[in-house]
């Protein structure tokens, strides 16, 4: 591993590049906050298909994608005498070391669970009026349900036991199952949406990332599938002249491969 003086030798080398950049280059020249927000959001998408496929090799690249975006985030806010790359780092430095207590004051935690809690509060303390602010509007629901449910739980607004929230999950599909039954498809998609927050809860208490499974089971889908279509093209045959007995078997072969 590289030293911090070579740490630092390599994030100067970055700005340099990024000052020549903006200088001479005219699509670097030509970006603005907003041009570049839209790349922000693609490249966190790739850095966390890459952290799901634990790839290291494409991690680092990626997080270099991302570094990048920082970099001339912060020298387009220098332009605009604003912010620096320098003002960037003293925030989140500053913000760390304030929301940190128990590492740098005198405050006493347990554990995780203390932790989380004294953040959400220290963030109320800082003018706040609700622990949900911090959730952003644009998140992906499932994404944000995590999200609001974590911060809820961080001020004590929680269930005791997975058991319990268990419970909760089969009384909204009880009601999920009423509302199909009389056929009203307004309820049907509330108490839908209501059986997937408490499921996405559920995952909270027995320690499963919702987005990740979600998204592991996609791409197990999507390479199964990829997998019976191959393999009816090999066999001469076209997925739409098969039966579903016929894909069926093939499926059920595609789960040697993936499970």
């Amino acid at each position: 591993m590289n030293t911090r003086k070579d740490q630092l030798a390599a994030f100067n080398r970055l700005l340099d590049i990024m000052e020549e950049l903006r200088e001479k280059c005219p699509w670097d020249k030509k970006q603005t906050l907003e041009s570049l927000r839209h790349l922000t959001i693609e490249e966190t998408y790739e850095l966390a298909d890459a952290i799901l496929e634990d790839d290291l090799p494409e991690i680092k690249k990626e997080l270099g994608d991302l570094l990048l975006h920082i970099v001339f985030y912060a020298k387009i806010g220098s332009e605009k005498k604003a912010f620096d790359i320098a003002d960037v780092a003293n925030s989140i430095s500053d913000k760390l070391i304030h929301r940190h207590p128990h590492i740098y004051g005198d405050v006493k935690v347990e554990n995780e669970a203390d932790v989380k809690r004294n953040w959400e509060q220290l963030k109320l303390k800082e003018g706040k009026t609700s622990v949900l602010e911090g959730v952003p509007k644009s998140l992906p629901a499932l994404v944000k349900a995590s999200r609001i449910q974590e911060k809820v739980a961080g001020v004590g607004f929680d269930w005791e036991e997975p058991h319990q929230v268990w419970e909760k999950v089969q009384e909204e599909l009880n009601e999920l199952n009423e509302e199909i039954k009389k056929g009203d498809k307004e309820n049907t998609e509330k108490e839908f949406g209501d059986v997937l927050f408490s499921m996405i809860n559920y995952a909270r208490f027995i320690d499963v990332n919702p987005e990740n499974a979600l998204e592991k089971t996609n791409k197990k889908f999507i390479n199964r599938f990829q997998y019976l279509e191959e393999a009816t093209k090999t066999s001469g045959k076209e997925l739409s002249d098969m039966s579903l007995v016929e894909m069926d078997v093939l499926w059920e072969d595609s789960k040697k491969y993936f499970s």
